[in-house]
């Protein structure tokens, strides 16, 4: 199995979602959708109180060259624009609409074999982002500066609990390895990988089932080649599947195209499908919904600006023993204070965690056993960072490489004091933003 030095073997928890198929969730009455779902500058809206908006219609449009468009959930009545808070605590405008039960849907036009060029207009038009949870703009990703040869598809969904990419590949295989295809002809590369852990075999059977996909020790030139990851967190972190699919290092502050390779998330690669073969901009995904705390987990298809009490309630609502409240995985997402906040482009899941899956444990003083030196795929001194973020320190923490950590969490994961080392690493880039 190919892999990456570092990491750390986590239980993936991923059977109490693995085998349900994903659920389209009913509409609801009322969405908030946000104007920053995105990495860059917030979207402006086009769109104010008292207009009548249809399903699929521009409400935002991007405000620079990495932004995105953003379109209406549902046909409905636009009630004004709200400050909300989002799954971070920030304040952030939020188009409020009223669903009216009608079914008008407005779409793109339809590609049929498209140009590099018409690709790349159609992603940035349908306001396509990163889906795997950092949201950079796709159509920017896609023409880096530098000379690319290879795209890797992230199929390795290494956080616990999360199955949306898995159902994706194994219900829409067909879609999702066209969307693959796309994307590459806008990459201008030709050699596509496409990264999978070990826990997944049913996605992988289904996809070297198609053709021009195939195993790794079955690759015919030309094919798309689905390589076996060893099932290791953080597998999925852009450095690391690129080290795991081809040996080639990204150097500290580079980005993937350095080293030749652009990487993206199978939901991002399903959302170019739907945008240029169907002509449907990007308003829904599939997010997880699981954890010991919920009554039915389950796979959803979810609209944008839905609040978490409906999805909730949805899924059966909570139980008494629910400790903590998390949006994403357990590793990389944040904990939530409470269910006022609604969905984005790049929420791949919410769980619902009881007191035996999520520690409410005190952190103590750090022993300096050096676990999290030795589990960090960064090759960091992720205790040293924590130490002087502390203190306030921001340039010894920046020394020690704060500024390279990606916040994988596999540190305080492994640490037996149960030091907050993410969230210094956090305050540390935060307070060299308020220093720029």
């Amino acid at each position: 199995m190919r892999t990456f030095k570092g990491g750390k073997h986590v239980p993936d928890n991923k059977d109490l979602t693995q085998g349900l198929a994903i659920e389209q969730m009913p509409i609801i009455l009322d969405y908030y959708v946000s104007l920053a779902q995105h990495i860059g500058k917030p979207a402006e809206a086009v769109v104010s109180a008292g207009d009548n908006v249809a399903e699929g219609q521009l409400i935002a449009k991007a405000s620079g060259f990495i932004s995105a468009n953003i379109f209406s959930p549902v046909c409905g009545v636009v009630v004004g624009i709200e400050k909300r808070k989002n799954a971070q605590g920030a304040t952030i405008d939020c188009i409020h609409i009223k669903s009216n039960g009608e079914q008008k849907v407005e779409t793109l036009q339809p590609l049929s074999n498209p140009t590099r060029e018409q690709i790349v207009a159609r992603i940035a038009e349908a306001g396509i982002v990163g889906m795997g949870g950092a949201g950079f703009p796709t159509a920017v990703k896609v023409q880096p500066k530098d000379f690319v040869d290879t795209l890797i598809i992230n199929a390795a969904e290494c956080e616990p609990y999360l199955n949306c990419d898995n159902r994706l590949m194994i219900e829409r295989a067909k879609e999702f390895i066209e969307g693959t295809k796309l994307l590459a002809k806008a990459c201008n590369v030709e050699r596509i990988f496409i990264g999978l852990e070990e826990n997944k075999m049913e996605a992988y059977n289904t996809l070297v089932a198609l053709d021009g996909v195939s195993g790794e020790k079955d690759a015919q030139p030309g094919d798309i080649v689905v390589m076996l990851l060893k099932k290791k967190y953080p597998q999925g972190a852009e450095k690391t599947i690129i080290y795991a699919c081809t040996k080639r290092k990204v150097p500290c502050g580079a980005l993937p195209a350095s080293v030749g390779c652009i990487v993206n998330n199978v939901g991002t690669a399903y959302a170019v499908y739907d945008a240029v073969v169907n002509g449907k901009p990007l308003y829904t995904r599939v997010m997880t919904v699981s954890g010991r705390g919920i009554n039915n987990p389950k796979n959803i298809q979810v609209r944008t600006g839905t609040p978490l009490t409906a999805i909730v309630d949805f899924c059966g609502g909570l139980k008494e023993d629910t400790a903590k409240l998390v949006s994403g995985g357990p590793m990389m997402g944040f904990s939530l204070a409470d269910l006022d906040v609604c969905t984005t482009k790049t929420d791949s899941g919410f769980l619902a965690l009881t007191s035996a899956e999520a520690s409410t444990a005190l952190p103590t003083e750090c022993i300096n056993c050096g676990r999290c030196a030795s589990v960090c795929p960064m090759n960091l001194m992720p205790m040293y960072i924590d130490f002087y973020a502390t203190c306030g320190d921001t340039e010894n923490a920046v020394k020690y490489g704060a500024c390279n950590c990606f916040e994988c969490g596999t540190c305080a994961y492994v640490c037996p004091a149960k030091r907050p080392i993410v969230q210094s690493v956090r305050l540390t880039k935060m307070r060299l933003r308020e220093k720029k």
